[in-house]
C-alpha cells in the first residue's frame, strides 16, 4: 500500500496535468503543432486521425516514469507521477474521445451541470475552423459557456463554422 505522500504525488500529478494539457493545447497544438491537431478540427474519415499521435507523445513520459519507478528503482515518486499522468490520460480519453466526440458508440447523455458544461465548452472550442480564435483550451476545467460565447462573439480572429445539427443537437 503506497504511503500518503505517494498518494498526494499521484493526485497532484493528475491535477497538474490539466494545466499542462491547457498549455500544450493552447500554445503547441494551436501553434507549431497544428499540422497534427488540424485533423481534429475537421471531419474524421476512418478510425484514426493525425491528432491521435499526441496521445502517444504524451504517454511517453508516463511510460518512462513508470518504468523508472518500477524497474530502475528511481523511487516511488516516479511511479506515482507516471501513474498520475496515465490516470489523466484515461480520464481525458473517457471525457474527450468517448463522451464528447463519441469515438465509441454509447448511450450516455450528460445530465449533471458539470458534464454539460465541459461538453458545451469543447463544442464551442470546435465552433472555430482555424487554429486562431478558439476558446476553451482546458478540458476538465472549463469556463461557463456564456463567457465562451461572448469571447467568440468579440474575437475577430475566430473563423466560425456554420451552425449545423448533429444527432438532434445544434452545434455551438
Amino acid at each position: 500500500m503506497p504511503g500518503p505522500s505517494l498518494i498526494l504525488i499521484f493526485l497532484a500529478t493528475v491535477a497538474a496535468m490539466e494545466g499542462f494539457a491547457y498549455v500544450m493545447h493552447r500554445w503547441v497544438m494551436h501553434g507549431p503543432g497544428w499540422f497534427l491537431h488540424a485533423s481534429h478540427h475537421r471531419a474524421r474519415h476512418g478510425l484514426w486521425e493525425a491528432n491521435d499521435l499526441y496521445f502517444v507523445i504524451f504517454a511517453l513520459p508516463s511510460i518512462l516514469l513508470l518504468l523508472g519507478g518500477v524497474q530502475w528503482h528511481w523511487g516511488g515518486w516516479a511511479t506515482a507521477c507516471g501513474a498520475g499522468i496515465a490516470a489523466y490520460g484515461a480520464i481525458y480519453l473517457g471525457f474527450h474521445d468517448i463522451i464528447v466526440h463519441r469515438r465509441v458508440a454509447h448511450r450516455y447523455v450528460p445530465r449533471s451541470s458539470y458534464m454539460k458544461r465541459i461538453v458545451q465548452a469543447h463544442r464551442l472550442h470546435h465552433a472555430v475552423e482555424s487554429k486562431r480564435g478558439c476558446v476553451s483550451f482546458g478540458f476538465l476545467i472549463a469556463p461557463r459557456p456564456e463567457a465562451l460565447k461572448q469571447a467568440l462573439a468579440q474575437n475577430q480572429d475566430a473563423a466560425l463554422r456554420p451552425a449545423k445539427t448533429v444527432k438532434g443537437e445544434t452545434a455551438a
